[in-house]
C-alpha cells in the first residue's frame, strides 16, 4: 500500500504497525539510493576504461598510441616550484609545452634535447607572431630566455668523480705555470688523458717537459665546471693531429656552477674604456676605440683576447655585430686577467645589457639564430 492508503486507514492501524511500515519504507529508499550509486560507479569505471584503452592495431602492425593527455597547470606549478620561476615565467613555460604538445612536464624538464628543441621552436614562433611589434617581441623573448636560464641553472647534472669519466670533445683550459691554453679532450679511455696539444698564438706547438705539473679546467652542460690536477706524461699522434698525454686523476675539484650557459665563439669586437667619477658615480665613455676577439660568451659575461694593457676593476663598453647583423652592446667590468705570451685574455662580467642585446646574446648562446 502507499502512504495515502495508510493515512486513510489510520483509525484501523495501530501505532506499532505504522512504525513497522515507516521502517520498511526507509529501508526500501536506502536500497534504491545504494543501487543508483552503484550503477553510477560502474558506468564511470566503464567510461574511464574505454578512454584509457589504446587504439586497435592498424594493418596488423603496432597499435596506434592514444593521444597524449594534456597536463594540468597544477602539475606544472608543483614540478616547477623549486626552480624559482615567477608567474610570467611559469606561463611562458606552459606556452612552450602546450604549443609543442608536451604532455609530461617532468620528462620534458629533465631532457636537454627536448628543452633545446621546443624552446627553439617557441623562439621562432614568438619571432613570427610578434614581428610587427619590436617592444612586444623583445619583452616575450626576454621572458623566454629568463625561463630557460633558470631551468639550466637548476639542472641536476652529474660531476665526474675521475678523469676517466670525462667525455670526448669536452672543452677545457690547460694551465701550466699560470699560462692558460684552450684545448679539448680527445679521449679519456686509455692509460692517459689525451687532449689537443696547445699551440702558441702564432700557431706553433709548445714544448712541454714530461713530469711538469698542470691543471685542466673543464666545463660540462655549459653551466658547471671542475678541475683536474695532473701532470704531463708525453705526446702522441691521433687522427685529430698531435696530442698531449696527461696523467689520470681521481681528484676532481668542483669549481662552480655558472648561472648562464656559455658558448665558445670567435667574434671581432670593439670596446671603450669607461671612466667613473668617484663622487658623482657618473660614467664617461672614452672616445678611443680598442679592438679584441671574444672567445666565449654568456649573458653574464665574456672572455676576450686583447693586445693592450688593461687592469682588473676597469669598466669597459663592449660592442659587436652578431650573426643577424644586429649591434650588441654591454657595459662590463674586468674581473681577472690571464696572459699567454703577447696575448692577454680578460674575463669580463656584464653589469648592464640592454634587453634587445640580452636577447641577441641568448639567441647566440643557445644557437637559436640558425
Amino acid at each position: 500500500m502507499n502512504i495515502l492508503t495508510d493515512l486513510m486507514m489510520y483509525p484501523l492501524v495501530t501505532a506499532g504497525d505504522m512504525k513497522m511500515k515507516a521502517s520498511s519504507l526507509n529501508n526500501d529508499n536506502a536500497a534504491l539510493v545504494g543501487l543508483i550509486v552503484a550503477v553510477i560507479v560502474i558506468l564511470f569505471v566503464i567510461f574511464y576504461t574505454i578512454r584509457k584503452k589504446p587504439s586497435p592495431a592498424v594493418g596488423g602492425k603496432h597499435p596506434v598510441s592514444a593521444a597524449p593527455q594534456a597536463f594540468s597547470s597544477f602539475t606544472l606549478h608543483r614540478i616547477t616550484s623549486d626552480l624559482g620561476l615567477n608567474r610570467e615565467q611559469v606561463k611562458m613555460l606552459e606556452y612552450v609545452m602546450r604549443s609543442g604538445g608536451i604532455a609530461d612536464p617532468a620528462r620534458f624538464l629533465n631532457s636537454p634535447v627536448l628543452l633545446d628543441k621546443h624552446f627553439k621552436r617557441a623562439y621562432k614562433l614568438i619571432e613570427r607572431n610578434s614581428a610587427n611589434n619590436e617592444e612586444e617581441l623583445n619583452e616575450r623573448l626576454a621572458v623566454l630566455f629568463a625561463t630557460r636560464n633558470l631551468i639550466d641553472a637548476n639542472a641536476k647534472g652529474n660531476i665526474a668523480t675521475s678523469s676517466r669519466e670525462i667525455a670526448e670533445k669536452t672543452p677545457a683550459v690547460l694551465t701550466i705555470d699560470q699560462a692558460n691554453y684552450p684545448t679539448q679532450v680527445i679521449s679519456a679511455r686509455g692509460d692517459t688523458l689525451i687532449v689537443e696539444k696547445p699551440l702558441r698564438s702564432s700557431g706553433s706547438p709548445i714544448y712541454l717537459q714530461k713530469g711538469r705539473k698542470a691543471n685542466l679546467a673543464l666545463s660540462i652542460e655549459n653551466s658547471k665546471a671542475f678541475a683536474v690536477e695532473t701532470e704531463i706524461v708525453g705526446t702522441t699522434e691521433t687522427p685529430y693531429g698531435p696530442a698531449l698525454q696527461l696523467a689520470h686523476s681521481k681528484q676532481i675539484k668542483k669549481l662552480f656552477n655558472r648561472n648562464f650557459r656559455r658558448r665558445q665563439k670567435n667574434i671581432e669586437t670593439g670596446f671603450y674604456f669607461v671612466q667613473v667619477d668617484s663622487k658623482t658615480k657618473k660614467m664617461t665613455v672614452d672616445k678611443r676605440r680598442c679592438t679584441g676577439n671574444i672567445k666565449d660568451i654568456s649573458v653574464g659575461g665574456c672572455s676576450m683576447k686583447v693586445s693592450m694593457q688593461v687592469n682588473t676593476g676597469q669598466r669597459i663598453k663592449i660592442e659587436f655585430i652578431d650573426d643577424d647583423d644586429t649591434i650588441v652592446a654591454a657595459l662590463g667590468e674586468i674581473l681577472r686577467i690571464s696572459r699567454n705570451g703577447i696575448n692577454t685574455i680578460i674575463h669580463v662580467k656584464f653589469l648592464k645589457v640592454p634587453r634587445k642585446s640580452l636577447n641577441s646574446i641568448n639567441a647566440m648562446v643557445y644557437d637559436y639564430e640558425n
